[in-house]
């Protein structure tokens, strides 16, 4: 033993390693190598079955919990007494079923937060409905198709059908429908929504396995290979027996090829049917791979130890004094000398170690020189982003009152004639052309209030007696600036949100007068109010954006990024008694004030 101790302590730091890497690395590679490959042959056919039964249970937990957002909004809108009011209303002429069905958004909004959804539809007994794909009267050819007296028959359940519609598309091949019971009127409606079968197909093609899913009646609603969708089971490839079989695990012939098929059903909560997940899995790719990858391991067995053997010795020829002069170089850097450059050759792993420490030597000088630049260059641009954020609230207007008063004035010259509308037709003109000539500067608030007296005028022309205002502007605040259009969308708001729906109509006040360094401003109305949890939900739309109150988000914005945090809005509300919208600006040169001007 001392021999060969001795003999082993004679020899070579090159000969040393390639003997050490030939007992402790090539041998155990090899045998442990050729053992798996092996193994992994027996085994192949048992984890892919195992990933495919894994893969549908993956796939219906995915769906289930995607088609749960067409489940909890037919549950809402089952409910929903506005949406009963509307398919149930008898309409005496187009334009009430034009302003019912205006006036109702929700489908829209739904449609708009919820992908997974592209279509709803309410079938209901009243002929003075208009079909606009959204109500449709319901008439005999529809009363007559299997899922309608399906759904009818199941109250208050869901079913899952596909069937044709003039609606459909390949974006929608599942509907869910459901009964509604109108309360009012006694009746019984059928609510429709399409699923996006996009994105269940999306689903499916994340996995590898041919995958369907399928409605009871064996329509393939989606899949993730192309040319399956809307056809029939027993219609595809893999040949008719599949659609006759229950859920289960099963190895047949599909298409001609042996394969492990595997059938699950879905049963949705609340639902009298469900749908069918089919899988196919071919056992001869299983088999292929399981080869292939053995074949692939051998052959790199065989490759890493003739290529090892080869280079380990030339390797280790140069290794050691190669690592000497790079110790020496490297001792210098660690003191600290970022002027000198390794220079040891090659282009190994040392040389390539070498290059990156001096690239990194060489980014640590270029960073120090770039550092104060890019600061500059950062505070510039988010200074030119808050102009262009600026602009951008500033811009959006909402021009649905000019449309509904141009609508208005229509009307009353076809039915009347009278010279009012003559003078409506002026205010709207010098309201129009006010707009136009605003360009984003500040203006004088007898400016902006002259724009809301021209509103105002329109509106009380469209709503007549129902609609009275009052204007109070202190003559000491008349010349002080402010930003346009800031204070007339809240008189639009007070009329839209609290006029329009109050059957006798109202009042909006304005107001504005100097107190102190600042100036006060508020819009009071005495319509429809609003509950203490509304009033809640608007003031935390303020600072977060929602489709329905862009419009005193945007104003928020602009007061808070020009007059600063104490200028936002202010809210007061009670409802049946009305609501209150007031804030206050400071006043330039008596306080602080840095207006967008200044900020750029």
């Amino acid at each position: 033993m001392k021999r060969y101790a001795r003999r082993l302590n004679d020899m070579k730091l090159r000969n040393k390693m390639v003997w050490s890497y030939m007992l402790f690395f090539i041998l155990p590679f090899m045998i442990v190598g050729l053992f798996v490959v092996h193994e992994f042959r027996q085994t192949a056919l048992t984890r892919a079955t195992e990933q495919s039964e894994s893969t549908v249970e993956r796939v219906k937990s995915r769906v289930q919990e995607m088609l749960g957002v067409p489940m909890q909004l037919s549950n809402q809108l089952s409910l929903d007494s506005d949406l009963q009011d509307v398919a149930t209303t008898r309409y005496k002429d187009v334009f009430q079923v034009v302003d019912a069905y205006w006036g109702y958004k929700k489908f829209k909004l739904f449609l708009d937060f919820n992908s997974e959804i592209t279509r709803v539809k309410v079938y209901a007994d009243n002929p003075t409905l208009i079909d606009n794909w959204e109500f449709t009267p319901l008439d005999a050819k529809t009363s007559e198709t299997f899922w309608y007296r399906s759904a009818i028959t199941q109250i208050g359940r869901l079913g899952w059908y596909y069937f044709p519609s003039d609606s459909r598309s390949t974006s929608s091949m599942l509907s869910l429908v459901r009964s509604v019971y109108f309360q009012e009127t006694k009746t019984i409606g059928l609510l429709q929504i399409d699923v996006n079968t996009n994105e269940l197909s999306g689903i499916l093609k994340q996995e590898e396995p041919e995958i369907a899913l399928a409605d009871e009646r064996g329509v393939v609603v989606a899949a993730n290979r192309p040319g399956m969708t809307g056809r029939k089971l027993d219609e595809l490839d893999w040949g008719n027996q599949i659609a006759a079989l229950e859920p289960g695990k099963y190895e047949l012939a599909a298409g001609g090829i042996g394969s492990k098929v595997i059938i699950d059903s879905l049963k949705l909560d609340n639902s009298y049917n469900g749908l069918k997940i089919v899988s196919v899995f071919p056992v001869e790719s299983i088999m292929k791979e399981a080869n292939r990858i053995s074949s692939i391991g051998f052959q790199i067995i065989v490759v890493v130890f003739v290529v090892a053997l080869i280079l380990i010795y030339s390797i280790c020829t140069v290794l050691t004094d190669r690592l000497l002069k790079f110790s020496k170089q490297i001792n210098k850097v660690s003191m600290g000398n970022f002027n000198t450059e390794l220079t040891v050759d090659g282009s190994d792993e040392i040389g390539q170690i070498k290059r990156q420490f001096n690239q990194m030597v060489g980014n640590i000088r270029e960073l120090m020189d770039e550092v104060g630049f890019s600061h500059e260059r950062t505070r510039d641009m988010e200074r030119k982003q808050n102009e262009i954020k600026l602009k951008m609230l500033a811009s959006q207007i909402n021009p649905h009152f000019l449309y509904n008063a141009l609508e208005s004035i229509r009307m009353k010259a076809h039915l009347k004639g009278e010279k009012e509308i003559s003078r409506t037709v002026k205010m709207l003109g010098k309201l129009m052309r006010k707009n136009l000539e605003l360009t984003g500067k500040e203006i004088a608030i007898e400016e902006e209030f002259e724009i809301i007296r021209c509103y105002l005028e329109i509106q009380k022309f469209r709503h007549e007696d129902r609609l009275a205002y009052a204007i109070h502007l202190d003559p000491a605040a008349a010349k002080i600036k402010v930003l346009p259009l800031l204070i007339q969308p809240l008189v639009e708001n007070s009329v839209v949100h609290g006029l329009e729906k109050s059957v006798d109509g109202g009042t909006v006040v304005v107001r504005a007068h100097r107190e102190g360094g600042s100036l006060r401003v508020a819009v009071e109305d005495d319509g429809i109010g609003m509950t203490a949890r509304k009033r809640e939900d608007v003031i935390r739309s303020l600072s977060a954006q929602e489709a329905d109150r862009i419009g005193l988000h945007n104003i928020q914005q602009r007061l808070l990024m020009t007059y600063g945090e104490r200028s936002g809005l202010t809210i007061e509300s009670e409802e049946k008694r009305g609501t209150r919208i007031s804030f206050s600006i400071p006043i330039e040169g008596e306080t602080e004030h840095v207006s967008r001007n200044d900020r750029g």
